[in-house]
């Protein structure tokens, strides 16, 4: 894999001219802190709003970048109002709780299609196949969890029989990776954890990141392939919500990890038990079911946004004023 460059995390100088009151925090002012708010730039006018909101003065207890990310530690908890405005800022924000450790070895563990890649690896096939519109419907259906995932997938699987292998290929040459995968990979990996894709997707593409990324672990559904074509199966036991959330605590239990350090990113329904198995859910640009499940959704933010979060547990020390 080639070196993919780490996101820094460190105070900024134009933060604390931004926001004087950072000059006054102490380590122990993260006892009244309940939420972070971030994104690539975090005026005084936004807190001005967040003030209106809440009928009371906001300032930051402390602040922080990561990469391109400004990150502002705040007093009180996350309400939905705050969450709503933020978004309408095109802001992040998330609460304290259950954030793992970034001093100590983790494990990420993350979908594949739509988390860490951008596309749909199976529609992109279907495209190619000429059967585009009634897969991706059927796609769609099952993201929102209007239909069980291992019928919806074979469903889906058995319209592509007779597709030759080039079609996997010309997928798998042109992968697009999500914003940000690559470094907060390198990121993660620079301090000791371990980063892993668990998949309703396909070996063929799964493998391709495991390798190019140096991933610990990689597993999804394989395809069956005879005489260079697709016969229209998955061979073997689908890989469902279910069988993801055991493969985190699998990988946790194989690794001596707590389940508190612990982390799981998706974007579909089919990673709901997956994300509650983790130490923390983050939802990634995600269905609005699987936002209003998740432990933290990420709207707005590329997957740098994961490492803001966090980041929050190097407080107090490393990053006060």
């Amino acid at each position: 894999m080639d070196a993919h460059s780490v996101y820094p995390i460190k105070k900024h100088v134009k933060l604390l001219n931004r926001f004087p009151t950072l000059r006054g925090f102490r380590p122990s002012d993260c006892r009244q802190a309940g939420w972070i708010l971030f994104g690539p730039f975090l005026s005084p006018a936004c807190l001005d709003d967040f003030s209106f909101l809440l009928g009371e003065p906001v300032a930051p207890l402390a602040g922080w970048t990561v990469g391109p990310y400004e990150v502002l530690l705040m007093r009180g908890e996350l309400s939905p109002e705050i969450v709503a405005l933020a978004d309408a800022m095109s802001l992040d924000c998330a609460p304290l709780d259950n954030i793992p450790n970034l001093y100590e070895p983790g494990l990420a563990l993350f979908d594949m299609d739509s988390t860490a890649i951008q596309i749909e690896c199976i529609d992109e096939i279907a495209k190619l196949a000429g059967v585009g519109e009634q897969v991706a419907e059927v796609t769609e259906r099952a993201m929102r969890g209007e239909l069980d995932f291992e019928q919806s997938l074979r469903q889906r699987v058995a319209t592509l029989k007779g597709t030759d292998v080039s079609v996997l290929e010309q997928v798998s040459d042109n992968i697009p990776y999500m914003p940000g995968m690559k470094r907060l990979t390198a990121s993660l990996q620079a301090r000791g954890w371990k980063v892993a894709i668990a998949s309703g997707g396909f070996t063929w593409f799964s493998d391709k990141l495991k390798n190019d990324l140096s991933l610990a672990y990689a597993e999804s559904n394989q395809l069956v392939i005879e005489n260079g074509k697709l016969t229209g199966e998955v061979a073997g036991n689908v890989v469902d919500a279910q069988r993801k959330a055991d493969i985190l605590r699998d990988l946790a239990a194989g690794y001596e990890l707590t389940p508190a350090n612990t982390l799981a990113v998706g974007d579909g329904a089919n990673d709901l038990t997956m994300m509650a198995a983790a130490g923390l859910g983050i939802a990634y640009h995600a269905k609005p079911k699987v936002q209003q499940a998740a432990q933290v959704a990420i709207r707005h933010a590329d997957l740098g946004g994961v490492l803001c979060v966090l980041s929050a547990s190097l407080l107090p020390q490393r990053l006060s004023w």
